[in-house]
């Protein structure tokens, strides 16, 4: 049994909070992340192709998740799982966002592959 007393905060652009409970960078874990994340109103990162598959429990706000297939408005009390190798982008809405995601296995910035 192992104890995680507190998550590491990992500093990104753009205003969006992540506080990592487990994963690589807070407790060792390579098999998989659970991370806190708050979007400000209207955030959005670069597209990505990671090598993980993502599980978001969105708990305030609304995300939107844009794939080849478009772009699927998730709502708080809505999930969404993204593949590996799909071709992502996340954004928020204009009352920004707060989820929890999950990653298997563990995010890596060397793993999500964003674009530039």
């Amino acid at each position: 049994m192992r104890k995680i007393e507190a998550a590491t905060r990992i500093p990104v652009p753009g205003g969006k909070v992540i506080d990592e409970h487990i994963g690589r960078v807070n407790s060792g874990d390579e098999a998989l992340s659970i991370a806190h994340m708050v979007a400000p109103p209207g955030w959005d990162e670069p597209a990505q192709t990671p090598e993980f598959t993502e599980y978001t429990v969105v708990l305030r706000g609304t995300v939107f998740v844009e794939t080849a297939e478009g772009t699927t408005e998730v709502n708080a009390g809505q999930s969404i799982v993204t593949e590996a190798g799909e071709k992502i982008r996340y954004s928020c809405g204009p009352e920004g966002a707060e989820y929890v995601a999950v990653c298997l296995p563990a995010f890596s910035p060397d793993s999500a592959h964003r674009d530039d």
